[in-house]
């Protein structure tokens, strides 16, 4: 008994440097099952929906008049982005376009009862907007799933019914139907990574836009006045979510 004692000590000895070796390198490659953090570096797709505000201030050459602000109470826009992330540490560096539709905003200068023209009545403009698209680079910060994000870049708005009216006899004038505007965009927006491969966000833009001009046609009332929106603007908030091809984090 004296004999198998000594024995089973001496292997377990033996065997003791080797298992102490073995369980370190187990707890030292460890580390590579672990997750990789999140990157938001990639292609990404998705859709929005919100709410639109145009503003402009509306003139004419002829009589010298001021109409006012043209603007509006709200359009409800809903659309899609397409864009590309690239990470590194925790800055990110993108591009981003999206198409928006609008519902009739019905942008309307002097409401009520309008600019009261001498020897003609009283005169409204309004002008529609039907779509909004932009493109504009990206630029943020994040905090592991969340990227805080600012864009810069340009856009373009489908405008039509640009339309003057004789509140009084009820004759209107129609021009620049189905023309679009451009201009500078900025914005800024938070994104929130909620699963790997998906993200909510929302997102505020402003769009400064063209001065716009129609002239009025000859035989009708005001026959070659010319009718300017200046500075006219978008404002847009959008919610969105977005598929992100990237996956799980890998840096």
């Amino acid at each position: 008994m004296r004999k198998l004692f000594h024995a089973t000590a001496a292997v377990a000895a033996l065997l003791a440097p080797s298992m102490t070796a073995n369980a370190a390198d187990i707890f030292a490659r460890s580390p590579a099952y672990a997750f990789a953090p999140f990157s938001w570096t990639g292609f990404y797709i998705g859709g929005n929906i919100g709410g639109a505000w145009g503003r402009g201030n509306v003139t004419d050459s002829l009589l010298g008049l001021n109409f006012g602000d043209v603007n509006n109470n709200g359009a409800f826009i809903a659309g899609g982005q397409l864009g590309f992330n690239y990470q590194f540490s925790n800055f990110v560096l993108g591009v981003e376009g999206d198409f928006d539709w609008a519902s009739n905003t019905n942008n309307t200068a002097a409401a009520g009862n309008g600019v009261l023209v001498p020897g003609g009545g009283a005169i409204h403009v309004t002008s529609n907007n039907r779509w909004i698209t932009t493109l504009a680079a990206r630029f943020g910060v994040t905090y592991d799933h969340w990227l805080f994000y600012g864009k810069a870049g340009g856009g373009w708005v489908g405008n039509d019914n640009f339309t003057i009216t004789n509140t009084a006899t009820g004759a209107s004038i129609t021009g620049s139907n189905n023309n679009s505007n451009s201009g500078w965009l900025v914005g800024a927006g938070i994104e929130w990574a909620f699963a790997d491969n998906w993200s909510a966000k929302v997102e505020y833009d402003y769009l400064g836009l063209r001065s716009r001009t129609i002239t009025v046609p000859a035989g009708g009332f005001l026959a070659g006045d010319t009718f300017t929106i200046g500075n006219p603007n978008v404002q847009m908030v959008k919610f969105g979510v977005n598929y992100l091809f990237n996956g799980p984090g890998r840096y």
